[in-house]
């Protein structure tokens, strides 16, 4: 099965062809870095990395472009109340997220354009805005006409009334219509600025993104994406500006324990604080366990789940008896690939390394042992999971595990398979208790065997 994906714009899944032939241009837009990052700022960079590593194993080239906010409403509060320059801020924070996103396992960006670096693009591109007839100045701002551009709406499949209706508009008397938005806006003396033709200001927020595209991807790219808020009025605006692109691709929210994240619940998680809790792979894990389309219901349950989870697989590759690994049958990922190409379907590839799991769990013979632990660890890598040694894995255990010898557990659960399978449930029953006495306690569904820690 080739690539598909599902395009915002239609809302249909469509087979993925690039533009030009075996050449991807991908840009996400990325954090505003006035604060560390949460679970919610880390989805999309996980969803994102997962998607450019699926297309570097089909495509020579991908150029992946995830844009840094550095100038901002809420850069320039937080700057203001701390009585340094913004690029204090977004220099700690940009430094935080990149410390944040490597520990999930994020792989960077291709390029990671900034807006500060890029103003003189964003004022080109308003300029040609303005000659075009599709923007106007206004009392030291220029704004876009959305009335100007007949297809606003065509993203979100709503009619500019409908999204007036329900969407925070700003008010201001100079503007000719009230869905139009800043392009640029006059900066005071102690708020960071520009000379522009339009006198000293800043940018606005849509414009950025469609200048550093038309600077480092061209007119016209591959995918866009970003998370689903991000449909309008941001990726709407874009549209409206001039950006092309052939597939919208955005993933859902992350709510948490059933309720809305946000700070006047007291909910909101930051990476750097989970990461106190387990380590960042478990929380990748934790985030790939939904469809990036749907919304991502995080809870400690989870966490705990996924953590468990990698312990298990890690468990089998952690094989003292085998120095290296064995060649093994490329088809065999066959199934984990087609679950990635069918929309980044990530629940249904992590089933498929649980399949591998199983094989491995129940195989004899060494050699092919060794030949499903390369391929369990190559699957893993497909979702950038199992690329850690497994002692560094365990490393990481907390001191309430620190009594727990996975691969023992492992290969009592593997012996106690076996014995179910064979029919001999007196001395499955046995090995079972000898879990038990281990702090361990295991599941049995159908042919598959899951164990937990007992105090989980």
């Amino acid at each position: 099965m080739s690539l598909h994906l599902t395009n915002s714009f239609g809302g249909r899944k469509e087979p993925f062809v690039p533009q030009r032939a075996d050449e991807v241009r991908m840009y996400v837009c990325g954090p505003t870095v006035y604060d560390f990052a949460h679970i919610g700022n880390a989805r999309p960079a996980l969803v994102f990395d997962v998607l450019a590593r699926v297309l570097r194993r089909q495509f020579s080239k991908v150029v992946y472009a995830r844009n840094l906010t550095d100038v901002d409403d809420k850069i320039n509060a937080a700057a203001l109340a701390q009585g340094v320059p913004i690029g204090i801020i977004t220099g700690r924070y940009t430094e935080a997220y990149h410390a944040d996103m490597a520990a999930l396992g994020v792989q960077p960006p291709t390029i990671e354009p900034k807006v500060t670096e890029h103003i003189p693009d964003i004022i080109g591109l308003i300029e040609r805005l303005i000659a075009e007839g599709h923007a106007y100045e206004a009392e030291a701002h220029v704004l876009f006409h959305v009335p100007s551009f007949k297809d606003y709406g065509a993203l979100s499949r709503r009619s500019p009334e409908d999204m007036i209706a329900g969407a925070r508009v700003e008010v201001a008397p100079f503007k000719r219509h009230p869905a139009d938005f800043v392009l640029w806006k006059p900066s005071t003396p102690e708020q960071p600025g520009w000379d522009s033709p339009w006198g000293r200001g800043r940018p606005g927020w849509h414009i950025e993104c469609s200048a550093m595209i038309g600077r480092h991807l061209g007119s016209s790219i591959d995918i866009h994406g970003g998370g689903q808020d991000l449909i309008f009025p941001h990726h709407e605006n874009e549209i409206a500006q001039g950006t092309r692109a052939r597939y919208w691709i955005h993933n859902g929210f992350v709510i948490v324990e059933g309720r809305k994240m946000s700070k006047s619940l007291g909910n909101v998680l930051l990476v750097r604080e989970l990461l106190k809790e387990a380590p960042g792979e478990a929380i990748r894990y934790a985030l790939l366990s939904a469809h990036y389309r749907h919304p991502l219901d995080w809870s400690s349950r989870g966490l705990k789940q996924a953590r468990r989870s990698l312990d298990r697989l890690y468990g089998l590759v952690r094989d003292p008896d085998v120095s290296s690994f064995a060649a093994w049958d490329p088809s065999i990922l066959d199934p984990i690939h087609a679950a990635l190409d069918d929309d980044l379907n990530t629940p249904a590839a992590l089933s498929e390394l649980f399949r591998l799991a199983n094989l491995l769990q129940r195989e004899p013979s060494r050699e092919a042992r060794s030949a499903l632990q390369a391929a369990l660890v190559e699957a893993g890598g497909l979702l950038g999971l199992l690329q850690q040694k497994p002692e560094d894995w365990f490393r990481q255990s907390d001191t309430t595990d620190d009594d727990i010898d996975v691969a023992q557990i492992e290969d009592l659960v593997a012996r106690r398979s076996e014995a179910r399978a064979a029919r001999a449930f007196d001395q499955a029953d046995q090995m079972r208790e000898e879990l038990e006495e281990l702090g361990v306690l295991v599941e049995d569904n159908g042919d598959r065997t899951e164990w937990r820690r007992a105090s989980s």
